[in-house]
């Protein structure tokens, strides 16, 4: 099957700062050295780099908010529905395909795959995230007022329980919640890990969806910020609205998919795993299309964005959550770089250099931009080994900037799947993006893409 060819946009944007930042990024070439590595890379690719702005809304979270099941745990970091539906319909997907998402995140390929009937496969190597992505499909089998029944048999249990352990000795757990909160918490969580394993799974998915509303925490930046003038929520009340948050779901999901494909071949295969290997994946057959957007090289923190989940469930320590946090994949500040270790690729030697020169606010940045680079090196060949001849890859990028450094990380991971084999058929910007008030009084306005990669196998 052959990609179909998407349409060039012309650059009708009403928005004056796409504008302004669409102007900036026609020269972005002069904010690389001349004659560097960045202006080679750019000039290689710009016959296959355009713009379809209209997919901006599309590569966030945001568009999750009214779509049925996705919306009830804001995984801030995922992208949309129709993100998912848009491609699988430019790549022509049907229900011989098997769809693979190697960093599942929410799970928003899969649920849309299962909700085409397409079946399809899911690996993510944090734990919320694994347990999210395998348990929003199981809300799709619920009958109507089966949770609210379920709910109501719960109520009276939960004070008579005993408040189930956590992870005291992570910092954040001291200061996340007010005393009658977390005690509440606590109970809730007991009375729900004592129900049979489809009901429990369906519940703590509610459960961690609302730890943030009833915490002084916000999910807004690279770590968990703490905002002690918060006014936070009653974790019985806010459960009893993401009940009924679901009954509404089931409704609505008829609705809208009044004949969903769901059974036995198309509920998607997810693995807790690690995509840097993927040599213990029993996938069902060779994937054919790859979905998906990878940590960005930014700084994040997804063991500390998602500390009250991991917290609460996955860790019973500080030392467990340390261990996740340096077996991800190394894209935020704390990655540990290895003896030896250098960085993979030409453009990417340049910055780290130039940066190892300048006064960063944190040093641990040129490190960090190394090991995301070499991890996803190994992620792009192993991709390269299991898919099937001629599948395809659309995987949404955000280039970064660092100290007025720009990476042009689409450009550069396209370079190294080019060189396991892969063809790149087209690089897509879906928008532009400003920076800091800092960075800009220093730097200027400079405006960074987030893009799809498009690569052929």
């Amino acid at each position: 099957m052959s990609i179909r060819k998407m349409p060039r946009q012309k650059k009708l944007i009403s928005d004056p700062q796409q504008m302004l930042f669409m102007e900036e990024a026609i020269t972005v070439k002069s904010f690389y050295p001349a004659r560097s590595k960045g202006q080679e890379i750019e000039e290689k690719f710009k016959d296959i780099i355009h713009e379809e702005l209209k997919l901006g809304s599309l590569v966030s979270y945001v568009g999750n908010k009214s779509i049925p099941f996705l919306r009830i745990y804001r995984y801030k970091e995922a992208f949309a529905f129709n993100f998912v539906k848009d491609f699988l319909r430019r790549f022509e997907a049907g229900p011989d395909d098997y769809i693979f998402d190697p960093f599942s995140g929410l799970g928003t390929t899969m649920f849309t795959s299962m909700l085409d009937g397409i079946p399809s496969a899911g690996i993510d190597k944090l734990p919320i995230a694994y347990f999210i992505s395998k348990t929003l499909p199981m809300l799709l089998l619920l009958k109507e007022n089966e949770l609210k029944e379920m709910w109501k048999t719960l109520l009276p249990r939960i004070e008579k329980n005993v408040p189930v352990d956590v992870a005291m000795d992570v910092p954040i757990m001291e200061i996340a919640f007010d005393e009658e909160t977390f005690l509440r918490l606590r109970k809730l969580k007991s009375t729900i890990d004592d129900l049979s394993t489809s009901y429990r799974d369906i519940f703590l998915l509610l459960f961690f969806s609302i730890l943030e509303e009833c915490s002084f925490t916000s999910k807004d930046g690279q770590f968990l910020r703490l905002k002690r003038n918060k006014k936070t929520s009653d974790p019985i009340d806010a459960m009893s609205r993401k009940v009924a948050q679901v009954e509404e779901d089931i409704r609505r999901i008829k609705i809208l998919f009044p004949r969903p494909s769901i059974n036995e071949e198309t509920m998607p295969d997810v693995y807790l795993g690690d995509t840097r290997d993927l040599s213990d994946i029993k996938f069902k057959k060779r994937p054919t299309i790859i979905i998906t957007s990878p940590p960005y090289a930014n700084r994040y923190d997804y063991t500390r964005s998602y500390s009250l989940e991991l917290c609460f469930h996955f860790v019973k320590n500080f030392e467990e959550l340390k261990a996740i946090r340096f077996g991800i994949l190394r894209s935020h500040i704390e990655s540990k770089i290895q003896k030896g270790e250098v960085p993979p690729h030409p453009v990417i030697k340049d910055v780290v250099e130039i940066l190892n020169r300048k006064k960063l606010n944190n040093p641990k940045i040129p490190s960090m931009i190394t090991t995301y680079f070499i991890d996803m090196q190994k992620v792009i060949k192993e991709w390269f080994k299991v898919l099937a001849p001629g599948a395809r890859v659309a995987m949404v990028v955000d280039n970064v900037r660092f100290e007025g450094e720009l990476i042009p990380v689409d450009l550069v991971l396209s370079e190294m799947a080019e060189g396991v084999g892969f063809e790149v058929k087209e690089i897509v910007i879906a928008r532009y993006k400003g920076n800091s008030s800092q960075q800009m009084r220093k730097y200027g306005k400079v405006p960074v893409r987030e893009s799809i990669v498009i690569w052929e196998r």
